[in-house]
């Protein structure tokens, strides 16, 4: 498996966030977040060399794709549409 260019395979992180009230969101309500949180497990070969393997990151939930690779689920997203690096 080998991410081409300036796409991004990562592994999404489920979150749950409290507020500041002290409820507590479930992934349930999380999804609905447009920005969410993921894992990188291959930058492509055109990828800034800030993006590198198991750096965390923020990105555009809206234009990922979520598929089933070698029986497991990843989500690719492009260079773009990352919008935070942890």
């Amino acid at each position: 498996m080998r991410a081409i260019g300036k796409n991004i395979i990562i592994n999404k992180i489920d979150e749950e966030i409290t507020t500041d009230s002290g409820l507590l969101l479930s992934n349930e309500d999380v999804k609905d977040f447009r920005y969410q949180k993921g894992k990188i497990l291959m930058p492509g070969s055109d990828v800034s060399e800030h993006i590198i393997t198991d750096k965390v990151v923020y990105y555009d939930s809206r234009q990922a794709c979520t598929l089933v690779l070698n029986g497991e689920t990843v989500t690719i997203i492009q260079e773009r549409d990352v919008v935070v690096v942890l």
